[in-house]
């Protein structure tokens, strides 16, 4: 038994230019950002990645979120568009993708393009642990309810999650996932690729969020994701679409459950000498 939540692909305001109402950016991957595979170096560090940059020939952890919101990356030219919200452009970078729509009307498609390499860290759990709500209080849009009352403490709450994330614009119809396919609504999971590989089906039991919350959801899902908190042989995070019902969905959702990876049957052959 493991733990399945879900994201979804928000939606957010926003301007190929700065203003008064557009003001706090979304960056393209740095030049200066260093990815190192160690098993490249060593073959008992399987799948361990060090993301950092070189500072006077010595290689440093890169900018954390506080930094680069305190302008780390400022002169750069790496703002591919601002939007108005800080707290749900916080939240953009928790779900790893989103429509930023323009002042005339249209959208653009955003996605994940590369981290800092610095760790995720929950705020919800940073809520729980501050005694601010209960365990079972917590969802994505209690946070946001509370990040909106209490703005001076949501932005020292924010600056606890160091990881950052940064993003390219997609011409696809869809968020595309860590696998390179478009992620459906309701089909696609999150998973930890140490343990699932993409492209697997998935036979998932568990609940849905929600309207329909206590009824079992038991589904069919394709691996075609990850993310920083998709950790664990038992873990996943069910994609639900764009938009606000999208978010309702996947806010509400943190329901314990359990699935199946399907696999091909292999036949084998006899000792038999095939003529």
């Amino acid at each position: 038994v493991g733990l399945f939540t879900g994201y979804y692909e928000p939606e957010l305001q926003g301007s190929f230019r700065p203003n008064g109402i557009f003001k706090y950016p979304i960056y393209s991957v740095p030049e200066d950002l260093i990815k190192i595979n160690l098993d490249e170096f060593n073959m008992d560090l399987p799948n361990k990645k060090l993301f950092g940059r070189l500072l006077s020939k010595k290689f440093v952890p890169y900018f954390n979120r506080k930094e680069i919101e305190n302008g780390a990356l400022f002169g750069k030219q790496l703002e591919i568009l601002w939007v108005d919200n800080k707290i749900d452009l916080f939240f953009l970078h928790i779900q790893g993708s989103g429509r930023i729509i323009l002042p005339d009307g249209t959208d653009v498609r955003i996605g994940y393009a590369g981290k800092n390499g610095h760790k995720y860290s929950s705020v919800g759990r940073e809520l729980v642990a501050r005694g601010i709500m209960s365990l079972d209080q917590v969802s994505m849009q209690a946070i946001k309810f509370w990040m909106d009352q209490n703005p001076l403490l949501a932005q020292s709450l924010m600056y606890k999650n160091k990881s950052f994330i940064f993003f390219r614009v997609l011409e696809n119809d869809g968020p595309v996932g860590s696998s390179g396919v478009v992620l459906t609504p309701g089909r696609s999971i999150a998973i930890d690729p140490r343990y699932t590989p993409y492209g697997t089906p998935v036979w998932l039991s568990t609940s849905f969020p929600g309207e329909k919350a206590g009824k079992r959801l038991r589904r069919l899902f394709i691996a075609q994701d990850t993310g920083s908190a998709i950790q664990g042989a038992v873990r996943g995070d069910v994609y639900w679409g764009s938009g606000v019902d999208a978010g309702k969905k996947a806010g509400l959702m943190k329901n314990q459950g359990h699935y199946f990876i399907l696999l091909p049957k292999v036949s084998k052959l006899k000792d038999s000498t095939i003529k």
